[in-house]
C-alpha cells in the first residue's frame, strides 16, 4: 500500500482551502477510503497532526500507545475533546476542560491554585498524571507539579486534547502513573492570517488573545500573544468572619510555532514561548514564618522545542525531539515575629513545638509576646527549574497486521533554590519504550508494550508493562481487556529536600545576630514523632485491570458513540502526608484498592451534538506505614487516619457532565453544559453553563460575539471554606475577528 505524502499534500491544500475544501483533499479522502482495510490505517505518517481518519467514522487516538490507532484497537480507554467543543461550550480556562472527562475532578487549593486529578490521590501536588503539550513534558521539575494558570496554551490554539485513562507508564514513563493528558495544538498552516479575541467577565476576568501567521509551501509559522487576568475568589472565611481574599493571577504569554519543509519526506517543527506575570498569594494561605505581606509569586518561564520528522520509506518513519524549559519563580516577602521567637532561635528550641499544661491545654510558647520589640526580616522562596529532554521515536509498519513503535528518551532536571535545596541539584532519567500491535485474525488485536526507566532519584531502574487484547465484534464495536503496571518515583523535593528560610535585613539592630540565620525544619518542627524528613522514600506502585467496550451505532441521520470502562486498581506504598516547614510527614504509608466504572457517550446529528460522561469510584484505603507515637508514648491512630484522609481529599464517588451544542438559524450557535461532582470534603460541585454566539461571515473576515453564563447551583464551597463567590451567576462577554 502506498503512503501518501501527507505533510506536503496538506500544506498545499491548506493554502488553497482557507474558505472551502479543495479538490486535492477530496481526492485524498477518496483514495484513503478506497485503500483502507480492516487493519490499522497506514495512509498517514505517524507524526502528522491530522488525526481525522479520512473515509472512516471510527475516532482515532495517538496518545495511548504512541501508535495512531482507531478506538477499536487502542489498548485502553481514551477521551478525546476537540478544540471546537471547548470553544463552543464557552470554557474559560484550560483546567476546566477536564470536567468533561469521566473520573476526573477539578477544584482549587491555597490561593486559587487549580488542581486536576483522575481518581483522586492528589491535593496540592499533581504528580501522578503525565501532562504533555505537543509532546513536551509540561509539569515543573522541582515538585513534579502542574501550574495550570501559567501554561502558555491559548484555548483558541487547541486542536484536541487526548486523555488516556488508566496507567500509561508503558508509553510515557514514571509520571503517567494514573494516566496521560496530551494537549495537541493547531498546525500553523491551519491558523494562517490574523486573529484577535477579547473576553471580559465576572470577578475581573480578562483574556486578550491575538495571533498572526502565514503558510506557504516551504514554511508555516504562527506568533501568538495571550493575557489572562483574574481576581480569583471574592472572600475567605476565618472564625466565622469574611475577609478579602488576595488570589488570582495576571499572566502574559508569547508563543511561536513553525514547520519548515526540508524536502518531500522531511520537515522540522520549531516552537518557543515566554511566560511572564504574577500569581497572587494570600498571606493567610501561602508563605512560611508568619508573612507580614502577601507573598505574591513572580513568574518568569520560557521553553524551546525542536522536532525533526522523517519519512524514511513508505512503511518507516521516525522523529527526533529536543526541548529545554525553564520555570523561574520569585517569591520574596517580609515576616514578623515576637521577641520570644528570637529567643527560641537563639536557644535552638523548635518554634512550633507545643508546651502541654496539667489542665490539658497547650500553647506554642515561641510565639507568645514577651513584651519586647518584634523582629522583622526579609525571606524568599525563590526557585528555578530547568528541564532538558531528548526523545527518539521510530515507527515501522511491517505489514497491515503488525506495527511496532519504539524509542528512547533522556531527561535532565536541574533545580536551584536556596530555600528548598540549599543550593542546586540534578535528577537524571533515561528510558526505552516500545509497543507492538498485532492482528493475527481480523477479530483480534493484541498490544504488548513496556517502558524501562532508570532515575537518579532512587538510583534504581523500573519496568512498566502493559498487555491488551481487543476483540473486534464488527467494524464498529470492540471489547478490550487490559492489564498494566506502573510506578511513580519521588520527585527531587520529596526525596532530597533541604528546606530553610534565610533571614535577611533583620531589624531592629538588637536582633542583628540573626542576620543570615537559616531557619530549617529542624528549627521549626511541631512533633518529632511525626517528622519523616531525611527518610528515603520508595516508589509507588499500581496494578490495574480494565475491561472496556467501545461501539458506534449509525442512526438514520446521526451517529451514536459509546465507551464504557470498568476498572480495578491496586496501589501500594502511596506517598501521603504533610509538606510544611513545621510538619514534614510524607512517607510510603497508604495502600489503596479502588474499582468503578465510567461511561462516555456522544450522539451527533447535523448541527447538533449531545455529549454525556459519568464516573463512579469505590475506594478502600488503609494505613501501612510505621507506627506513629504521640507525646504520651501511645499509638496515635488519629495521625494515621490523617495520612489516609490526606490522600483521598479529591476522591469523588460520583462525577459527570452533560453537554449540548446546537446550530441555529442566522449564524447563531447555542450550547449548555452541566457539571457535577459529589462528596467533596465540605459539599458538592454543581454548575450549569449556557452560551449563545453569533457569527458574521464577510468576504474578507469572519467575526463572532458571544455571551456565556455560569450558574453555580450549590452555594457552599466544596473543598475549602475560603473558596467563596458573592454572585452565583457569573457572566462573560467575548468578541473575536479573523482575517
Amino acid at each position: 500500500m502506498r503512503i501518501t505524502n501527507y505533510l506536503s499534500e496538506n500544506r498545499a491544500n491548506r493554502l488553497r482551502m482557507r474558505r472551502t475544501f479543495g479538490h486535492s483533499l477530496l481526492a485524498s479522502a477518496i483514495f484513503a477510503l478506497s485503500t483502507s482495510t480492516a487493519g490499522a490505517d497506514t495512509s498517514v505518517p505517524e507524526f502528522s497532526n491530522g488525526l481525522v481518519a479520512f473515509g472512516d467514522d471510527i475516532p482515532e487516538v495517538l496518545t495511548t500507545s504512541r501508535l495512531r490507532q482507531p478506538k477499536t484497537r487502542v489498548p485502553g480507554s481514551t477521551t478525546v475533546i476537540t478544540g471546537d467543543m471547548i470553544r463552543d461550550l464557552g470554557i474559560q480556562n484550560l483546567y476546566e476542560v477536564f470536567r468533561l472527562v469521566p473520573g476526573m475532578v477539578v477544584n482549587f487549593v491555597g490561593s486559587h491554585q487549580p488542581v486536576t486529578t483522575y481518581h483522586g490521590t492528589v491535593h496540592y501536588e499533581q504528580r501522578r498524571m503525565q501532562v504533555l503539550v505537543d509532546g513536551r513534558t509540561a509539569h515543573k521539575a522541582t515538585l513534579s507539579d502542574m501550574d495550570w494558570e501559567t501554561m502558555p496554551v491559548p484555548l483558541e490554539m487547541i486542536e484536541r486534547i487526548e486523555v488516556a485513562r488508566g496507567p500509561n507508564s508503558a508509553a510515557y514513563g514514571i509520571n503517567a502513573f494514573l494516566g496521560t493528558i496530551n494537549i495537541i495544538t493547531r498546525d500553523p498552516a491551519d491558523t494562517a492570517g490574523v486573529e484577535a479575541r477579547v473576553v471580559r467577565g465576572s470577578r475581573g476576568h480578562v483574556r486578550t488573545f491575538g495571533s498572526v501567521g502565514n503558510a506557504d509551501p516551504d514554511m508555516d509559522w504562527r506568533l501568538t500573544y495571550e493575557k489572562r487576568k483574574f481576581d480569583g475568589f471574592d472572600y475567605q472565611v476565618d472564625g466565622g468572619e469574611r475577609f478579602p481574599f488576595h488570589d488570582g493571577h495576571d499572566i502574559n504569554s508569547f508563543t511561536y510555532d513553525s514547520r519548515v519543509k526540508i524536502n518531500d519526506r522531511t520537515d522540522v517543527e520549531l516552537r518557543g514561548g515566554v511566560v511572564d506575570g504574577i500569581n497572587y498569594q494570600d498571606k493567610g494561605k501561602s508563605g512560611e514564618l508568619n508573612p507580614n505581606e502577601n507573598p505574591d509569586i513572580d513568574v518568569r518561564d520560557y521553553y524551546l522545542q525542536s522536532k525533526l520528522n522523517v519519512i524514511a520509506s513508505e512503511r518507516h518513519f521516525f522523529h527526533v525531539m529536543a526541548s529545554v524549559q525553564n520555570f523561574d519563580r520569585r517569591q520574596q516577602y517580609t515576616v514578623g515575629f515576637p521577641d520570644s521567637t528570637v529567643q527560641c532561635l537563639r536557644d535552638n528550641t523548635p518554634l512550633y513545638r507545643y508546651t502541654y499544661f496539667p489542665d490539658g491545654s497547650r500553647e506554642r510558647l515561641c510565639f507568645v509576646d514577651g513584651g519586647g520589640a518584634p523582629a522583622i526580616a526579609q525571606v524568599d522562596a525563590n526557585s528555578e527549574d530547568t528541564r532538558l529532554e531528548l526523545e527518539f521515536q521510530d515507527t515501522i509498519l511491517l505489514s497491515d497486521d503488525l506495527r511496532i513503535v519504539s524509542g528512547a528518551g533522556f531527561r535532565k532536571d536541574t533545580f536551584r533554590s536556596e530555600t528548598y535545596f540549599n543550593g542546586r541539584g540534578n535528577n537524571y532519567q533515561s528510558r526505552f519504550f516500545g509497543n507492538v500491535e498485532y492482528t493475527p485474525i481480523n477479530w483480534l488485536t493484541l498490544n504488548a508494550g513496556g517502558n524501562w526507566e532508570r532515575t537518579s532519584t532512587t538510583d534504581d531502574h523500573y519496568f512498566s508493562p502493559r498487555l491488551a487484547a481487543n476483540f473486534t465484534l464488527n467494524s464498529r464495536h470492540a471489547l478490550r481487556f487490559v492489564y498494566s503496571q506502573a510506578v511513580r518515583t519521588p520527585d527531587g523535593f520529596e526525596q532530597n529536600p533541604d528546606w530553610g528560610y534565610t533571614l535577611r535585613n533583620v531589624r531592629p539592630a538588637i536582633y542583628s545576630d540573626l542576620e543570615g540565620r537559616r531557619v530549617t525544619t529542624a528549627d521549626a518542627y511541631e512533633d518529632l514523632g511525626w517528622l519523616t524528613l531525611g527518610k528515603d522514600l520508595r516508589e509507588e506502585r499500581i496494578i490495574s485491570r480494565e475491561v472496556s467496550y467501545f461501539g458506534q451505532f449509525p442512526l438514520e441521520r446521526a451517529m451514536l458513540s459509546l465507551e464504557v470502562r470498568g476498572f480495578k486498581d491496586e496501589m501500594r506504598d502511596m506517598i501521603s502526608g504533610v509538606i510544611q516547614l513545621k510538619d514534614w510527614s510524607i512517607d510510603n504509608n497508604v495502600a489503596v484498592d479502588q474499582q468503578g466504572f465510567e461511561v462516555e457517550a456522544m450522539i451527533e446529528y447535523p448541527g447538533t451534538t449531545f455529549r454525556a460522561s459519568y464516573g463512579y469510584l469505590d475506594q478502600d484505603t488503609w494505613y501501612t506505614g510505621r507506627p506513629i507515637i504521640n507525646q504520651d508514648g501511645e499509638l496515635d491512630t488519629g495521625k494515621q487516619e490523617q495520612a489516609v484522609s490526606l490522600l483521598t481529599r479529591l476522591s469523588i464517588r460520583h462525577s459527570g457532565s452533560l453537554a449540548l451544542i446546537q446550530d441555529l438559524p442566522w449564524g447563531l450557535k447555542a450550547s449548555s453544559a452541566f457539571y457535577w461532582a459529589d462528596e467533596f470534603r465540605r459539599s458538592q460541585f454543581e454548575r450549569i453553563d449556557a452560551r449563545v454566539a453569533k457569527r458574521f461571515y464577510q468576504p474578507r473576515y469572519t467575526a463572532e460575539v458571544a455571551l456565556t453564563m455560569q450558574h453555580y447551583l450549590n452555594r457552599e464551597p466544596e473543598l475549602s471554606p475560603d473558596n467563596n463567590i458573592k454572585d452565583h451567576n457569573q457572566f462573560f462577554v467575548e468578541a473575536g475577528v479573523r482575517f
